[in-house]
């Protein structure tokens, strides 16, 4: 149990009308609560401009839980968790509002400050923390993505809260890094010596990382529009995903060794310019088209859309790592919307064999690859060349797959969502799974060249149909290197 007082914290959610609160983070809160992993006398505390009052935000929670968490409720959990619940009607915008909070929080226990509203509103909510002294030294802030929308209003908005919180005390999260599949890329690579020993350049071919999206804008198409696929997923999941697949051995797994050597490969990452940025990317934006036999419009089609819009919603980029590890190693990146089904891999390809009893009528033996899926069925699959069984004098062989899946290997244990362990981490105080600002002041530095490189070669948008896997030069710049995505059969 993690009953003991000095770990008993008040969370207070920015922002707890919206979609974030609703969907992710009280949900994930109710099964710490099941868990048995938060303090007896934690609270959380909702604020948000709502005329609520606290008997109301609760039935507003358990109409959440209700309609987001996948079990039924549990009535003795119940009554513990609407116990730590309380609002406070606050408008961020109005620095004396925040005077509300002395009614309710204790100076006793620390207090974790979690942004769950736009990055515009951050530097207020930390102005308004400040003057009422809701910023000691044992309190936390917890920063949702995207920080900025480029490096110059990235350090911005860190300089804003750095006013008020040093480093150890801010939590910048990324809910990828919170997946188990994520975790276990660390036991993959560093526990296992038949990958370590050949997780690099002399023997793996190339790497591809993926993360589909089936879902369109959501009723989200002003924010989108204004950010695009590019800053969206790749300046955070996929550039941390890479960042951890290709990173060295670090001495220990405490927070700053492992960031040191993320930061590394961020660091290492080829510049991509207006030279090369036509060659390296492919930008692309969903048409209408058909998934699931249902008609989808198109992205300027959708609902508020302006008909002129170049915002990307599909993004592919050859990424390369100028590093003694890594060099001759290409990175494939490709993430978008509207594509045929909702899945996240890596895919990790090895060199080709090359030995003298190998026949010519055998030079398309398919690569060993390891496949690993992040969501949804977690897991990893291995593919390997097999000798086909028979009496056959001809040797013949076929690649066969050697998988693991977490849900029959694990039974009676449940994968947690990762905003479930994020938010256990920060109540801990450990940072090692949140992003540091040196992590993201990198990224962005390396994709304002990229876009800005877009907009000075007035680089083209392809459209590509709604239910497909992206524009078709996606699938030519990795056939111009004689490969294939790893497109992936729903």
């Amino acid at each position: 149990m993690f009953y003991k007082k000095n770990l008993a914290y008040d969370l207070v959610i920015f922002g707890a009308k919206g979609d974030l609160s609703n969907r992710k983070l009280i949900p994930s809160l109710y099964q710490l609560e099941i868990s048995e992993k938060i303090c007896k006398n934690t609270r959380i505390i909702g604020v948000g401009r709502a005329e609520w009052n606290r008997k109301e935000y609760i039935k507003i929670v358990k109409h959440s839980i209700k309609k987001f968490f996948k079990k039924k409720i549990n009535k003795k959990v119940w009554k513990q968790f609407k116990s730590r619940l309380y609002f406070c009607n606050i408008d961020v915008n109005k620095i004396s509002n925040f005077y509300k909070l002395k009614k309710i929080l204790s100076k006793k226990k620390k207090i974790i400050h979690y942004f769950a509203m736009p990055q515009n509103t951050f530097g207020k909510i930390c102005k308004g923390l400040g003057k009422y002294h809701f910023n000691s030294s044992q309190d936390r802030v917890i920063l949702e993505k995207p920080i900025g929308n480029s490096l110059k209003t990235s350090k911005e908005i860190n300089n804003k809260v750095g006013k008020y919180f040093t480093e150890k005390q801010i939590f910048r999260i990324d809910h990828y890094l919170g997946k188990e599949t994520i975790l276990n890329l660390i036991a993959l690579k560093f526990y296992n010596s038949i990958f370590f020993n050949n997780w690099n350049k002399k023997t793996i071919d190339h790497i591809q990382i993926t993360v589909a999206e089936k879902i369109g804008i959501e009723g989200r198409w002003g924010y989108f529009d204004k950010i695009g696929q590019t800053r969206d997923m790749i300046q955070n999941h996929l550039l941390q995903i890479l960042s951890i697949i290709a990173m060295s051995p670090p001495q220990d797994l405490k927070t700053q060794t492992i960031r040191k050597e993320k930061l590394k490969i961020l660091k290492s990452l080829r510049k991509i310019d207006y030279k090369n940025i036509d060659l390296l990317t492919v930008r692309g934006q969903y048409s209408e088209g058909f998934l699931n036999n249902k008609k989808m419009p198109g992205y300027i089609n959708e609902i508020g859309a302006i008909k002129t819009s170049q915002t990307e919603t599909f993004v592919a980029i050859k990424v390369n790592i100028d590093s003694p590890e890594w060099i001759g190693v290409p990175f494939y990146l490709r993430t978008g919307k509207r594509l045929p089904i909702k899945h996240s891999e890596i895919a990790i390809y090895f060199k080709p064999m090359n030995n003298h009893i190998i026949r010519k009528d055998m030079k398309n033996i398919p690569l060993n690859k390891i496949v690993i899926r992040l969501q949804p069925n977690e897991g990893i699959d291995i593919f390997l060349v097999n000798k086909i069984p028979g009496l056959d004098s001809n040797y013949k062989l076929k690649e066969i797959k050697l998988p693991f899946d977490y849900k029959k290997s694990f039974k009676n244990l449940r994968l947690c969502d990762s905003y479930e362990r994020l938010l256990l981490e920060c109540s801990l105080g450990i940072q090692s799974l949140f992003v540091s600002r040196k992590e993201i002041e990198a990224s962005w530095e390396w994709i304002d060249s990229i876009i800005n490189s877009w907009i000075k070669n007035k680089s083209k948008l392809e459209l590509y149909q709604a239910g497909t896997w992206g524009p078709e030069s996606s699938e030519k710049m990795l056939r111009n290197d004689h490969r294939n995505w790893n497109n992936i059969v729903s």
